[in-house]
């Protein structure tokens, strides 16, 4: 690939909060003796672009080109330019903005002492082409440049801009840029160069207000839901007027309060940057305006500075954004609070996919390891987001120092490695190609991570005591306890995670012919297996250590126990629910697992009741609370509040297909043509279907009550085999209790007992 060879900016200047830097305008004129037959714009913006030709944008998305660390990778976009450049006079215009480059409202994982933070600057390569005759041009000195009406643009604070500044045509040809600067020319980044190959993102909807009321000095519009995007200012204002919007998730007792994802900011006065915006009105016509270089996590805005005949639905449009990725699968069935929960799922999951998964797409905006591993399953079951997957973990490779060792978040400067990190977070780097492999039969994703994940393998070996590893960060956000306050011990949770990449490892090193890191992945996985058994079950009672829900279900999920050993181990887990008078006592990684366990031994009806009844703690209890997205934890009402718009709890969107409705396509791991139907027919529900579209065709399985019978039907495409299996007190047609598998419709009859 032909790169163009030279950055350039306004100045080396650069923003802080203290310290406003406008956007700079890039400018460029050229002329050509005619139109040509193909021409392409090779560009790559440090933090992010927005791209004009003669006048049109062409910018593929918000926060174009990616997010990323400069000192690892440096993105650059196509453009097919052809159809926009003319005879004569032709104009290239940019618009830059901080991004990563300069993410000082990143402090708190000190992205504000990266050693690349800077100026924002791009490098830019047209060129036009008749034949065998081509004309090029690159970003130089040549280029002129002038403040934007941007006045300030941070990541994760929002936008200020003036529009009595604007200039108009600066981006056309015609425009008189005599007394514009040149532009000048800086150090290259250290990254890597190559193209973005992860989806852009997209506007996927647009909401309108449903309601708006007076609140302290404006009005506050409610969207009705909290998911991610900006909202598109249109008014028609006053010279001079300043427009603030305020962007939030948590209302009560009559309050808009961002102390839910102020983290870390609490009474620091940088704090009062948390998603705002500012607008200036330029006066006479209706004027619209959108933030380009940020996005916002919101159900909230509170707006101040408009007048009562201001204060309409019109005012503000809630442009609803995430990666462009198309719906793979999806579960409905008969009870409403089940919908929710997948309704829920789904808008999280996409709401924290901006490039890669995010934490929560307001405090944070982070690409948090263990959140997105525990999400692969269930991301990939109703989503596509391999390509954006196989990006970013180019970018978690180049993270990973040569010992093995991984951040804990992925872009970082150096933060992340000391803290938050530890086997149950950088497991992503197995669990996104394993599971892609999976659920995708894509072997390239598997082969260009395997030389890191047998590093990484390697590492673990160095950070073992006893045989068993306790590093970093275990049951995440237990109920009603402290977010780091889990009741089963980090050695039990790290050791078996550690188990479990080992294991998953030696399969796709087995699958490329990797005989000798397989055999060693599979030993490493066997003496940690070994290691916990010794030290960390009590066999007279079938009890892991921490006698917790988390750590029982780990052991029967993970096999750590015989097939022999796990029905004691299941009774000693339904004690311990007992215990807890039926509800869920997990974090995160327990919760991953616990309700497949429940399935799996026939206990259908009781994960269900734990996920869905509308006491405290269960996912129906955020729903009886009003919640349109996942939340972060499970706590009692007035209880702490942390984000309300995450997606690692998001898995019973996995287990509503698979368990529920009985959808298992390719149990073992290891053949994209395996089909398994195992469905469960939960007492509370009428129906139950899901649906995924598999790399050999789309898979539909639905189950339905018909008097005394259920009746099933299956579509799925040539290629597939597998077996039906009839959950436990039923029998099919032929009355037996599995067959093979092929599209039809089944009856199945209760057993009489």
């Amino acid at each position: 690939m032909n790169f163009p060879k030279q950055f350039i900016g306004a100045s080396h200047e650069y923003a802080d909060y203290d310290r406003q830097v406008p956007a700079p305008y890039l400018r460029r004129r050229f002329s050509l003796k005619q139109k040509p037959e193909s021409a392409e714009i090779l560009i790559s913006g440090l933090g992010f672009y927005r791209l004009f030709v003669n006048g049109k944008e062409i910018t593929k998305g918000i926060l174009a080109p990616y997010i990323s660390s400069p000192d690892h990778l440096v993105y650059f976009d196509q453009y097919a330019v052809a159809d926009l450049l003319q005879e004569g006079e032709n104009v290239i215009g940019l618009l830059l903005g901080n991004g990563m480059q300069n993410s000082f409202g990143g402090y708190i994982w000190e992205f504000d002492k990266a050693r690349w933070r800077g100026a924002p600057m791009a490098a830019l390569r047209l060129e036009a082409r008749w034949g065998e005759e081509r004309f090029a041009l690159e970003t130089d000195a040549s280029f002129v440049t002038h403040p934007s009406p941007l006045l300030m643009d941070e990541l994760r604070s929002g936008e200020y801009y003036d529009a009595r500044l604007e200039i108009p045509g600066w981006n056309c040809p015609g425009f008189d840029d005599s007394q514009w600067k040149p532009a000048v020319e800086m150090t290259s980044p250290r990254g890597s160069y190559r193209i973005c190959q992860a989806e852009p993102i997209v506007v996927s909807q647009e909401v309108q207000a449903e309601s708006i009321t007076p609140y302290e000095e404006g009005y506050l519009y409610d969207f009705g839901v909290n998911t991610a995007g900006r909202c598109r200012l249109r008014v028609k204002g006053t010279p001079g007027q300043e427009i603030i919007t305020v962007y939030g998730e948590w209302f009560h007792d009559g309050i808009l309060d961002q102390g839910n994802i102020n983290f870390g900011t609490r009474g620091d006065p940088r704090s009062n940057y948390v998603q705002h915006n500012r607008y200036i009105c330029k006066g006479g016509e209706v004027e619209e305006y959108a933030p380009w270089f940020a996005y916002y996590g919101f159900q909230y805005v509170y707006v101040k500075g408009i007048t009562p005949e201001q204060a309409t639905k019109e005012l503000l449009t809630f442009e609803v954004m995430h990666s462009d990725l198309r719906e793979r699968g999806s579960f409905t069935c008969s009870d409403p609070v089940a919908n929710r929960l997948q309704e829920l799922t789904r808008r999280s999951t996409l709401a924290n996919f901006f490039y890669f998964p995010t934490d929560c797409p307001h405090r944070e905006k982070n690409g948090w390891t263990g959140d997105a591993a525990l999400s692969a399953e269930h991301t990939l079951l109703n989503l596509s987001p391999e390509a954006s997957y196989k990006e970013w973990l180019r970018n978690i490779r180049k993270a990973q120092k040569e010992s093995g060792e991984l951040p804990g978040i992925v872009p970082t400067g150096d933060w992340g490695y000391d803290w938050g990190n530890g086997p149950a977070w950088d497991c992503v780097l197995t669990y996104l190609p394993y599971f892609t492999w999976k659920y995708r039969g894509d072997l390239e994703i598997v082969r260009e991570n395997a030389t890191a994940i047998f590093r990484y393998l390697h590492y673990l070996t160095t950070r073992m005591d006893g045989g068993l590893i306790a590093i970093g960060l275990g049951d995440w956000c237990p109920p009603g306890r402290g977010a780091d306050d889990y009741k089963a011990p980090l050695v039990f949770t790290d050791s078996v995670i550690s188990m479990d990449i080992a294991r998953k490892a030696a399969q796709m090193f087995g699958a490329l012919g990797w005989t000798l890191q397989q055999t060693f992945a599979r030993q490493l996985a066997e003496n940690l297996r070994k290691a916990i058994r010794r030290d960390l079950m009590d066999f007279s009672t079938m009890t892991t250590i921490g006698a917790c829900q988390t750590s029982q279900a780990m052991a029967i999920f993970y096999d750590v126990l015989e097939p022999g050993e796990k029905p004691a181990a299941f009774a000693r887990l339904l004690e311990l629910i007992a215990d807890c008078g039926g509800h869920m006592d997990t974090g995160i990684l327990g919760a991953r697992v616990i309700f497949h366990v429940l399935a799996a031994f026939n206990q259908a009806d009781l994960a269900y009741d734990m996920i869905t009844r509308p006491d405290y703690p269960s996912y129906g209890n955020w729903i009886a609370r009003g919640a349109t997205s996942l939340w972060e934890d499970f706590q009692p009402v007035n209880g702490p509040v942390a984000s309300l718009n995450h997606h690692f709890f998001g898995d019973i969107s996995s287990w509503f297909m698979q368990a529920v409705a009985g959808l298992v396509y390719n149990p073992e791991g290891d053949d994209i043509g395996q089909l398994d139907v195992k469905p469960h027919f939960v007492r509370k529900l009428t129906y139950a279907e899901a649906v995924h579209e598999t790399p050999l065709g789309k898979v539909s399985v639905r189950w339905e009550r018909k008097e005394k019978e259920i009746i099933l039907r299956i579509e799925m495409p040539e290629g597939l085999h597998g077996n039906l299996y009839a959950p436990q007190g039923y029998l099919l047609d032929n009355q037996k209790a599995v067959q093979p598998l092929a599209a039809g419709e089944y009856h199945l009859t209760a057993i009489e007992r």
